[in-house]
């Protein structure tokens, strides 16, 4: 276990915060931020809605859907946020669809990463890209535009090689195709891959790759036209590398008992999203400890579904160096079936206490 820790409060880097809309006024959401947001993922928890996602390259005039393939979109007063405040952000004013973000009596979380701010080239390559990059806290926005045909790669900025990749084509509608090192096996190679937005396992793609030619880098991950996306379009990429103490990218293998597997992190989580990768299909499970302060989680949002946040059943405790599943639910703990995971931390372990 590291003595020192890059990041010794998560919170800094990655937060979750929740407000009630009143309607009216634009809703400055600035509970525990201690940055200027550059990723978004917003969902109201009262009621069915969208997920809506929203970056610092776009502007906060676009969002997408993690639920939907819809194109990318713009709310209106300008996005369903107004601004990305140096603490938080704000919320549009009560509009005709105030509801999403700021009605009356509803409740919202709202999940907020930092990257690296203003966007700036990057060539690493072989098409080039827009990039903000937090290498500290192992996570960057991207945004590039296809070549016309073949495969290619993409620089991600990170100076690590990345666990996580999300990616979406935003003129058109189109899945959000996804990259984790622990599918197949942890041996994801250049073709398998998952949706954000379905409840499918896994699948393989390896004419053309999926990822293109080449396994992720530290500097580059790759992608295929006809594959990935279509010729010459505009895409996003949220691509993140494991941090000890504040990140971490994994697998476990369900026993479909509420004395379920212990997943170690080395952190206590703020925030872990699950998904069944193998054996059967199931939904993006997303808990949080701003919306369970106590254990165990069993709030959950579902990453590719528009469902008001649901509850009973006992997921997952939160501990000082990880979690423990602690229901038989196929979506998170179905007996010799396979999950992957990605977890961001309150604490490191050193300075982590019980719940």
């Amino acid at each position: 276990m590291p003595t020192t820790y890059a990041i010794p409060d998560g919170r800094t880097v990655m937060n979750a915060s929740t407000w009630t809309g009143d309607g009216v006024t634009p809703k400055a959401v600035v509970s525990n931020l201690a940055f200027q947001p550059d990723f978004l993922w917003l969902k109201q928890r009262s009621a069915v809605n969208y997920h809506f996602l929203q970056n610092s390259i776009a502007g906060a005039t676009k969002y997408l859907a993690s639920n939907a393939t819809d194109a990318e979109s713009s709310g209106s007063s300008g996005g369903w946020i107004q601004s990305f405040d140096s603490t938080g952000y704000t919320t549009v004013t009560g509009s005709s669809n105030s509801n999403n973000v700021n009605g009356s009596g509803i409740t919202y979380v709202g999940w907020a990463w930092k990257a690296g701010g203003t966007a700036v080239a990057n060539t690493s390559g072989s098409t080039p890209s827009l990039v903000s990059a937090n290498t500290t806290a192992g996570f960057s926005v991207v945004s590039f535009t296809s070549p016309a045909s073949g495969s290619f790669t993409i620089g991600h900025g990170l100076n690590a090689v990345p666990n996580l990749i999300i990616t979406k084509p935003t003129s058109r509608s189109a899945g959000w195709v996804t990259y984790h090192s622990s599918l197949n096996g942890g041996s994801p190679g250049t073709s398998y891959f998952v949706y954000l937005d379905t409840t499918a396992g896994q699948a393989s793609l390896a004419s053309p790759p999926m990822w293109g030619s080449a396994v992720p880098t530290s500097s580059v991950f790759g992608a295929s036209v006809s594959a990935t996306c279509a010729a010459s379009e505009p895409l996003i990429a949220y691509c993140f590398a494991a941090v000890a103490g504040y990140s971490a990218f994994g697998s476990y293998t369900g026993n479909g008992s509420s004395d379920g597997p212990f997943v170690y992190l080395g952190f206590r989580p703020r925030w872990v999203m699950i998904k069944i990768s193998a054996g059967t299909t199931g939904s993006w499970v997303i808990l949080d400890t701003s919306r369970n302060t106590y254990n165990p989680e069993d709030n959950r949002l579902l990453a590719n579904l528009s469902n008001a946040e649901g509850g009973g059943f006992n997921v997952i405790d939160v501990l000082s160096n990880g979690f423990k599943l602690r229901d038989t639910d196929s979506s998170w703990n179905a007996s010799t079936y396979t999950y992957i995971y990605a977890a961001f931390a309150e604490n490191p372990f050193k300075y982590a206490n019980a719940r």
